[in-house]
């Protein structure tokens, strides 16, 4: 009787995976990327804590930076939307609007740096202004990553690749592109309450 049980589960079929693999490399990509953001804030707040730490005003043009990285995540989730309805009219025009503010983030982010150095926050000398620029600077290389593929979902879409039927990397790109949206924000506010 147990033999008998035993074959029967034997026999039965292996369970499909729940998540497409390119999903799941991407999550597991962005669990990574979450590990070493909360590594670099938590050295952060040990160091502050050492004493000899430089206090300096927060760039204004950070606020811009972030305003901007929402409105572009507001202008993919329509793409997203309008894809799934294909309507492709739409999407067309939230992924240029998408790139176009994506780039801009670049732009922000770069005259921000330049109102640390006015400031006189500079990359060597103090660990605030050396903290400041890695942490910025690492988010914008991830970010160069998701303009990239912004610019890639953009060309699909003006060649017609992307619609309800195939909506694989659109769902990815909208994933990626909040994700590091969302990490800014938490960025921007630690380093707004922790300069």
């Amino acid at each position: 009787m147990m033999a008998e049980n035993y074959q029967l589960v034997e026999k039965q079929p292996g369970r499909p995976l729940a998540m497409h693999p390119q999903k799941f490399a991407l999550w597991l990509f962005i669990v990574t990327v979450m590990m070493i953001f909360a590594a670099m804030t938590s050295a952060h707040i040990v160091r502050q804590a050492d004493g000899n730490w430089l206090e300096y005003e927060m760039p204004q043009m950070l606020i811009v930076s972030t305003v901007i990285i929402v409105v572009s995540s507001i202008f993919l989730h329509w793409g997203y939307i309008s894809a799934k309805r294909d309507n492709l009219g739409n999407l067309k025009i939230a992924m240029t609007l998408s790139v176009i503010t994506g780039l801009a983030f670049f732009g922000t982010q770069y005259t921000a740096w330049g109102q640390l150095v006015d400031a006189g926050v500079y990359f060597v000398g103090n660990p605030a202004g050396s903290f400041m620029y890695v942490i910025t600077g690492l988010h914008g290389l991830h970010l160069v990553s998701g303009v990239i593929y912004l610019i890639y979902i953009l060309i699909s879409s003006l060649r017609y690749k992307v619609h309800s039927k195939n909506m694989l990397n659109m769902e990815m790109c909208t994933t990626y592109w909040h994700f590091l949206g969302g990490l800014w924000i938490y960025l921007y506010i630690f380093l707004l309450l922790n300069h």
